[in-house]
């Protein structure tokens, strides 16, 4: 109350926040005569200024209000579009790293030039995210006009994408592309065998262990979607793993053996699967095991459960596709398709085997990295978005971004209607159907959202029965997206999408002259090229359709403007909005509605089924709705709970991903360093004394007793490394001492080694032209190729087996929380060791390697060099072949699933690793919490069930008495009130546990007489009174 009354007396920190920046709006609408009355070479000549006086030490913030009104002018002249007062403040909040929440039709597209172009100026690139190639293409096009009117350079960055069209975009001063593929191509990068080949720019602290900040400024579109929805979902890129198919066919069989809810537990809210007691059993005789949780039989736990969830989690044409003969996987966030995906832990394994198609060989990570880590490597970040103000907390904590919601440039005039539920889908489906004919005859468009391909063709069907003619936007017909979005619009068009419709999508009422224009030029899809903009078919076919437009809009304006119905609810509230935000763009009218049923996955996974009894109680038809304002707040909570879920989740991916940032970062600019380096001597002295340092440390430890020294372990230890046979026994025992003596007796013997071979190199070389100094420049080139590529070659291989290590101790961990102790101390623990462990292992390779390779001939050189090549091409093939992947499976599971490849420590007793032999155990601890939230959940349907039948069954003479008590049986915590904390059951064997003779009531809650009053104004004192006396 008191925050209120200051945010009133005040205004809020956003108010004030937006108030510091009206001086500056002013300030660029000062600049804006003399900017307009430049000619277009002024305008263009105004870069170049800007560049002289940044490279003079002035800094953005001083050209910013010049730049900005350039950047303005620029879009009037090359896009007909004038950047309103409002998207100059959210240009303004973007350029100094905010998240700007800009509701939808506000023009975020237009918004990002001005601090696009601005930050540009300084030429250290400039990135433009998006959440698909289609928006990615679509923007770059749209306003490369302006960038390239300024005379700034833009490129696109999408799947498809070659290297060289890459690297070229990457160069460009602002790139476009889509979020998957900045972070793929910067694991990518780290894969390659030379600088050359990298596609990303980097800051020049690229090759610094310690820098944080790699890239340079980014504005992320979506940037909740990007940063927040995607975020427990880390990029993989994996390669060639093992090769037999047999396990997951064979776990394929024996799963359908299994039956849900006796043999195995499905909890679809956290996305796990459960065997039971049962299905332990059944799967043991199956298998012919005698205990399926034995170290050696424990890998087929992972193959069991990669095919429980297959068959229960992942749905045809809901996740996936299928395209010739091959699994497409669908994004869950988008509705597309993402091929050349590959879901991981063997889950794509199995749903080729589920669908009777070719299983592809198991993968192997080859590299891996966190949305959060990814980003945070941008020297400055920021984004945009229309619903970010609820989520302010977790960018200011995970990113560290403040939120700006940035005002509408028109007051919103959409009109949401609440929730409406039916019993079943099959009466959801056909009063949505009534409301589509209703307002398609008055000429209304429609937009349809569903969650899934087969839902959308299934409604396609039911209007195809109708005779409504209507589009169908989906993952098959991605390829009409353009025309379909610039169609949608129009007067008595209906349009039926699955999410891909939610984000980024620009519905002008009436329809989109410049896309259709385009379309009737240079025909469908055009949108996904540039074309000539100047093309007089094109400039005539434009002013045509802008006539048709016009005309159609006013018709669609005076329809009401354009209608929203959703049949399905989201995971997330925010998607939900995304498709909301389609209608009353830019001040037009609008509406929006919810058609949702007890059968839809959000409803039947909180509760639907004992709703679904307790409205058979009350005998509420089947065409009948439930419409209530806390019916639609009870599915928000339910919504809420999800995301809370999903929040924990990507902080469990974070928490765990941070370790191994703090390696990949080590491992990368190591590489980067190698391959950089111009003496290449340095790093293998450098790996000689630091393989010295650690073989004397640990056989002549430094707090032992010089004394229990073993001397001949050490010696022994050198000899094995580099075939030097040492006598240490007469130097002095003191550990520096003995650390120095071996480290410059080895230095001094590889500079010797190395000028030995450098010279038999020089022999196989022709100089009979005399030129000497060159052979000899070309043969210690071609040795510090061999120095280069043993160390390459080093971390690359003992990388991925860290990579899979850690993967096992992750899976493995949680069993320390039996010791109570936290599993995530441990992993940062023992991670530290393993990696200490592997960085030995590449400089110890690296040192032997040195040591012992010999050329004595020509022939020699040349079969090292082709073994050396060879290996590269094999590198580049593979890298080629690899699978970029997103791991769907919430990242807080690797710490509760069982682990795919025994560790070799002891295994666990059989009675911990029994998954349902306890009241402790997982998933009975899920089983009982989706219990607490089912009956909340219930709470609040009930009294809104309760609130509208009780007038009619009183006058109909029944009891109310009677019926509430049948009510609890029916639903337990239909009557109790939301606020009272609910309780899991007390254990048997407790004495005396207190039961109530009828269900708890709430104070507010209707009196449980059915007197109509509230229970604190009617039996609450009476009742208690009983309960003390």
């Amino acid at each position: 109350m008191f925050q209120k009354l200051l945010a009133r007396a005040f205004g809020t920190k956003n108010d004030r926040e937006l108030k510091k920046i009206q001086p500056l709006v002013a300030q660029i609408n000062a600049f804006e005569p003399r900017i307009k009355s430049l000619d277009d070479d002024g305008l263009r000549a105004m870069t170049g200024s800007f560049k002289e006086k940044l490279s003079r030490g002035a800094k953005l913030d001083d050209v910013l209000p010049e730049a900005f009104a350039v950047v303005r002018e620029a879009a009037w002249r090359r896009l007909g579009q004038r950047h309103y007062d409002v998207q100059l403040i959210g240009g303004y909040a973007l350029h100094k790293g905010t998240v700007a929440e800009m509701r939808t039709g506000e023009g975020k597209t237009l918004v990002a030039t001005l601090p696009a172009y601005l930050n540009a100026l300084t030429g250290k690139g400039v990135h433009v995210v998006t959440v698909n190639d289609y928006l990615a293409t679509r923007d770059c096009e749209w306003m490369s006009r302006v960038y390239n009117f300024l005379g700034l350079t833009s490129g696109v960055v999408t799947t498809n994408v070659d290297e060289f069209r890459r690297r070229a975009a990457y160069n460009s001063d602002i790139t476009y592309g889509q979020n998957n593929e900045l972070g793929f191509d910067y694991l990518r990068d780290n894969m390659k065998y030379s600088l050359d080949d990298y596609v990303h720019r980097y800051l020049s602290t690229a090759h610094d262990a310690k820098a944080d900040k790699l890239l340079n400024f980014a504005i992320v579109d979506e940037v909740d979607s990007i940063l927040i929805d995607e975020a427990r979902t880390p990029l993989i890129i994996s390669g060639r793993g093992e090769d037999s198919t047999e396990p997951y066919l064979r776990a394929n069989a024996i799963v359908a053996f299994l039956k849900r809810d006796l043999d195995y537990i499905v909890d679809e809210k956290s996305h796990v699967v459960s065997l039971t007691e049962s299905g332990v059993e059944k799967v043991e005789s199956r298998l012919k095991l005698p205990n399926l949780y034995d170290a050696e039989h424990m890998h087929w736990l992972h193959y069991i459960h990669a095919a429980l969830k297959a068959h229960t989690l992942f749905r045809l044409e809901v996740n996936y596709l299928i395209e010739e003969g091959k699994i497409i996987i669908i994004d869950e966030h988008t509705g597309r398709k993402m091929p050349g995906r590959r879901w991981s832990d063997g889950i794509h394994q199995s749903i080729e085997a589920k669908e009777g198609l070719k299983v592809q060989e198991e993968t192997q990570t080859l590299a891996t990295i966190t949305f959060q880590n990814y980003f945070r490597m941008y020297d400055k970040l920021c984004g945009m978005t229309g619903t970010a103000e609820t989520e302010a907390e977790e960018f200011a904590k995970i990113y560290n971004l403040d939120v700006l919601v940035i005002p509408t440039n028109k007051t919103k005039r959409r009109t949401d209607h609440d929730d409406v539920v039916y019993k079943t889908e099959r009466a959801k489906f056909r009063h949505a159907i009534e409301h589509i004919k209703e307002s398609n005859e008055k000429g209304q468009p429609i937009l349809v959202g569903t969650i899934s391909v087969e839902k959308s063709q299934f409604l396609s069907t039911l209007l195809e029965g109708e005779g409504i003619a209507h589009n169908v936007l989906n993952a098959k017909q991605h390829a009409r997206e353009a025309d379909i979005v610039a169609q949608a619009g129009r007067f008595k068009a209906v349009t039926i999408s699955t999410n891909m419709a939610g984000r980024g999508t620009d519905i002008l009422l009436g329809g989109n002259p410049e896309l259709m224009a385009r379309a009737d030029v240079f025909g469908s899809g055009a949108v996904h090229q540039h074309f000539d903009a100047e093309h007089p078919d094109y400039l005539e076919a434009l002013e045509r359709w802008r006539v048709t437009c016009a005309q159609e809009r006013q018709q669609v304006l005076d329809a009401g403007g354009l209608l929203i119905l959703g049949t399905e609810r989201h995971e997330s509230r925010r998607i939900d909005n995304q498709l909301r935000g389609r209608a009353g763009r830019q001040g037009d009218p609008g509406e929006s509605a919810f058609y949702l049923s007890l059968d839809d996955d959000l409803m039947r996974i909180f509760g639907g089924d004992n709703l679904r009894k307790l409205m058979e109680f009350l005998k509420i038809p089947e065409d009948e709705p439930i419409v209530a304002a806390s019916v639609t707040n009870a599915i928000s909570d339910a919504q809420k709970r999800l995301e809370g879920q999903h929040f924990d989740s990507r902080k469990n991916v974070l928490e765990y991903d941070d370790v191994m940032n703090l390696q990949r970062k080590a491992i990368y600019a190591l590489r980067r360093r190698v391959l950089a380096a111009s003496d290449t001597e340095e790093l293998v002295t450098s790996a000689i004394s630091e393989v010295v340092y650690r073989r004397v440390d640990t056989h002549c430890p430094q707090k032992q007793n010089p004394l229990d020294w073993n001397v001949e372990a050490l010696e022994d230890s050198i000899f094995a490394l580099t075939d030097e046979e040492l006598e240490l026994t007469e130097v002095r025992r003191d550990f520096d001492s003995l650390v120095e003596s071996l480290e410059k007796h080895l230095l001094v013997d590889y500079a010797d080694r190395r000028k030995r071979l450098i010279d038999q190199i020089l022999h196989t070389i022709d100089h009979t032209d005399g030129d000497e100094e060159t052979a000899r420049t070309q043969a210690q080139d071609q040795w510090q190729y061999f120095e280069r590529e043993a160390y390459l070659r080093g971390i690359d291989t003992y990388w991925r087996e860290h990579l899979r290590t850690m993967e096992g101790l992750k899976e493995g961990v949680y069993l320390e929380a039996y010791a109570q102790k936290d599993p995530k101390l441990i992993y940062k623990k023992q991670g530290y060791e393993i990696f200490k462990q592997m960085i030995d292992r590449i400089e110890s390779q690296l040192v032997e390697h040195m040591f012992r390779v010999e050329v004595k001939s020509a022939e020699e050189l040349e079969r090292l060099r082709q073994q050396a090549e060879d290996r590269r091409a094999e590198a580049r093939r593979q890298l080629q072949e690899t699978h970029a992947s997103q791991s769907l499976h919430d990242e807080a599971e690797a710490t509760t699933r069982t682990t795919a490849k025994p560790s070799p420590a002891a295994p666990a007793p059989r009675s911990l690793a029994r998954p349902a032999a306890s009241a402790a155990s997982p998933a009975k601890r899920s089983q009982l919490q989706k219990r607490a939230e089912r009956m909340q959940f219930h709470a609040v349907w009930a009294r809104a069930v309760w609130a509208e039948r009780k007038a009619e069954m009183i006058s109909a003479g029944a009891d109310p008495v009677q019926v509430v008590q049948q009510m609890a049986t029916l639903a337990p915590a239909a009557a109790a009130s939301l606020d009272t904390p609910q309780q899991a059951p007390a254990p048997p064997q407790k004495p005396e546990t207190f039961r109530r003779d009828r269900p708890k009531v709430g104070r507010n809650d209707l009196c449980h007489c059915g007197s109509g009053k509230k229970y604190k104004k009617c039996h609450m004192a009476t009742d208690e009174a009983g309960a003390h006396s």
